[in-house]
């Protein structure tokens, strides 16, 4: 996200209201509306994404008028106008609008009802040599297709039956102790680096809620934290690690983290800058998301239970965080498991010595 010279998000600006207090007015494309609370906070973040989506949501609207009924596009109209898509988090919406609208460069003038499953299952064979983009897409058009159902525009869903591409590997690379060491030899304690890679391994959360964290949001020896993606809200203790990574940082950002120009980094902004880092210390291979994996990893190792990883990472079910403690130490649970076992078994024994027939057998 840009900043501009004021020091706030792009397309916002100081204003003076009627009643003589400073205010943020954020003007794009006609829409112009004032932002509450502190410039960068969550809660104002949140409002300007919601006055982003208004402006996109006019983009979209333009030539309603000249859409064909019956069409693609006219589900796609409708569809961004719904409660289904408006109700989604700005972040999901512009990930499902980017899948949506190339869909819709192809097959936007093309009549629903003559949609046909092969049709679908044509589209996503096509799309083969890429199959996590065929599965996204495959994805979106189940939810569009039965919004169409729900419209009466089609009789039933003909993506809903289609088979989905088996997921080839566990996705993004899990740091192993040995990479995270590589890590910290190569950026030491006081470094942005190091700070950042302590922010997502001890926090385990998204890239998206790391950039986003600051002192406001420290409260006494844990930081509060609402996931973008969930809205969940956790509030995570502070490992020490973390803790004297955040010594040197000064408590006038307005986040701990901080591009060259002293604006807070986007997303995607921060993903690039911290895998440059990372093959700085001859690490390719991983990424701000592998951290996240690894931190929930540490924690299985560590023998806590799922619902004590799901309270840091903020999933909501098993299957979720079995994703990510799929790299945990096989080798070591193993040999817990087999400890337990062991100790039971000698419990037992004492409890039931045996017998004067028991020894005389043994003989």
């Amino acid at each position: 996200m840009l900043r501009t010279k004021s020091g706030l998000p792009k397309h916002c600006s100081w204003n003076v209201d009627r009643h003589g207090k400073r205010r943020v007015r954020f003007r794009k494309a006609g829409l112009s509306t004032y932002l509450a609370g502190i410039p960068w906070s969550d809660d104002f973040m949140r409002q300007y994404a919601a006055a982003i989506g208004g402006v996109q949501t006019q983009a979209n609207n333009v030539g309603i008028a000249r859409t064909k009924p019956g069409s693609f596009n006219a589900l796609v109209v409708s569809y961004y106008r719904s409660p289904e898509f408006r109700g989604l988090k700005a972040s999901t919406q512009g990930v499902r609008r980017n899948i949506i609208e190339r869909f819709r460069t192809e097959h936007g003038d093309k009549p629903l009802s003559l949609l046909k499953r092969s049709h679908i299952q044509q589209i996503i064979g096509d799309k083969a040599a890429t199959p996590e983009a065929a599965n996204n897409l495959l994805k979106v058009l189940r939810v569009l297709l039965g919004y169409a159902v729900s419209l009466d525009m089609i009789p039933s869903n003909p993506a809903a039956s289609v088979k989905r591409y088996r997921s080839k590997g566990d996705g993004f690379h899990t740091w192993s102790e040995a990479e995270v060491a590589q890590f910290q030899a190569r950026h030491p304690i006081g470094s942005k680096p190091r700070l950042a890679l302590a922010l997502l391994l001890y926090t385990l959360q998204r890239r998206g809620d790391a950039v986003r964290s600051g002192w406001q949001h420290v409260k006494g020896d844990a930081i509060a934290v609402r996931q973008e993606k969930t809205d969940m809200p956790l509030m995570l203790p502070l490992h020490p690690e973390l803790k004297q990574a955040l010594a040197s940082v000064p408590r006038t950002n307005l986040t701990f983290l901080m591009t060259e120009r002293g604006a807070p980094f986007t997303p995607a902004g921060f993903g690039n800058w911290f895998r440059d880092r990372c093959n700085e210390a001859g690490l390719p291979q991983c990424s701000a998301h592998g951290l996240r994996k690894a931190g929930a990893t540490r924690l299985a190792n560590a023998g806590c239970s799922t619902d004590q990883i799901k309270a840091m990472t903020g999933h909501k079910s098993l299957s979720e965080v079995a994703r990510y403690t799929r790299a945990a130490d096989q080798a070591r649970l193993a040999r817990q498991a087999m400890n337990i076992q062991i100790g039971a078994e000698h419990e037992q024994a004492l409890s039931n010595p045996p017998t004067r027939l028991d020894k005389k057998a043994r003989k």
